[in-house]
């Protein structure tokens, strides 16, 4: 095997792949990164065996194709040091030399047969979305799941499609985040589908996303999901497990007071009364009166903040206490010049969060020793 590619793009490659490898690994080979080169490409792939990345690069100089296995950490450290604009892989079968204008690097090469597979994108029915609003789907929602948690569906992000769209959820049983945006679908088959990603898949889905607004296709399988943008494909494997009921949060019709706040100015306020609070006594009072909005909280060693803002409010006072942790959460994926609506129904209902463009947020108050 031997190549000559522009090294920007073989990092770029190289760090996609490398973003699911681990140097902890109890497997050998799962520290590496495999660089398979073909007469037109060059695809970098790395795996957990949960999940796994496959990267191409098609600006490229092929003189004997063929696959090499190289250490990550090694292999990147040359890549992000040297200096060079196109660099020189070879393989003999023994080891892998990487070489530049003025430097040259003989790295071990494990087995390339030893590499576990990584699948490729090959389905012909899959559903397409643009990649911002992958990006969005995945930035407010995943944020609220529990990987920790001792019930599996917890720990990933749930996606319903339908033919028209798709819905992303995530919850730890204490909040509640939910998006839906339109997608396409292509190829036979179709009706509704639901599939449990990992929040680290959902993660490393964001960080593969490219910056432009192009389509991005996924598909899903029996156990696992396979997400392909530009050249890369992202595989994981799916959540086993059942998730909540999660439309039974959401109030079937308005039931409660609803109160438009600005997110920016609200967000400020949040983070002032928050300073306070310790994990023991975390939570903060939202009073909502007659043109204002008061939070107060108590902390240990007797420390109290007392913030106001003012508010397009005239009825009746509502107040209920909730955990500031998840309304900052909720808040940071938000636009600070835009708006929300939030709906109280009485201090031990949960508040319900929800923006113009198809965001909804469910947040349980505090239980009354957690206050």
């Amino acid at each position: 095997m031997k190549v000559k590619i522009k090294r920007d793009q073989l990092l770029h490659a190289f760090q996609m792949a490398a973003a699911v490898t681990s140097s902890r690994s109890s497997k050998e080979i799962l520290r590496n990164v495999k660089i398979e080169v073909t007469d037109d490409r060059v695809v970098l792939m790395g795996t957990d065996l949960e999940i796994g990345i496959r990267a191409a690069v098609t600006e490229l100089e092929v003189d004997a194709p063929g696959n090499v296995v190289v250490p990550t950490d090694r292999f990147g450290a040359i890549l992000r040091e040297s200096v060079d604009e196109v660099l020189q892989i070879e393989y003999d079968g023994q080891k892998a030399v990487v070489t530049g204008t003025s430097s040259q690097f003989q790295l071990p090469a494990a087995n390339p047969e030893e590499f576990p597979s990584v699948p490729q994108f090959t389905e012909e029915t899959f559903y397409t979305l643009s990649a911002p609003l992958l990006r969005q789907l995945v930035r407010r929602t995943v944020f609220a799941t529990d990987p920790d948690s001792s019930r599996y569906a917890l720990g990933g992000v749930l996606l319903e499609f339908t033919e028209q769209s798709v819905t992303a959820v995530g919850t730890d049983g204490r909040r509640l985040a939910q998006q839906s945006g339109p997608i396409e679908r292509s190829g036979d088959g179709g009706g509704e589908q639901n599939a449990i990603v990992p929040a680290r898949a959902m993660n490393l889905i964001d960080r593969t996303l490219g910056d432009d607004d192009q389509p991005v296709q996924l598909t899903t399988r029996q156990n696992d999901l396979l997400v392909r943008s530009g050249t890369s494909t992202l595989y994981s494997r799916l959540v086993e497990g059942r998730f909540p009921k999660w439309r039974d949060v959401f109030p079937k019709h308005s039931e409660g007071v609803r109160i438009d706040l600005p997110v920016g100015p609200f967000h400020a306020a949040v983070r002032q009364a928050a300073i306070v609070t310790s994990e023991e006594r975390r939570g903060v009072q939202f009073q909502f009166v007659d043109g204002k909005l008061k939070l107060a909280a108590y902390g240990a060693e007797k420390g109290e903040s007392h913030v106001e803002m003012p508010i397009s409010y005239d009825g009746e006072q509502q107040s209920i206490d909730l955990d500031p942790r998840y309304f900052n959460e909720f808040l940071r994926v938000l636009d600070p010049d835009k708006t929300f609506t939030i709906e109280l129904r009485g201090s031990d209902a949960a508040a319900v969060c929800t923006t113009d463009d198809g965001y909804g947020y469910v947040i349980m108050p505090l239980a009354r020793d957690q206050r």
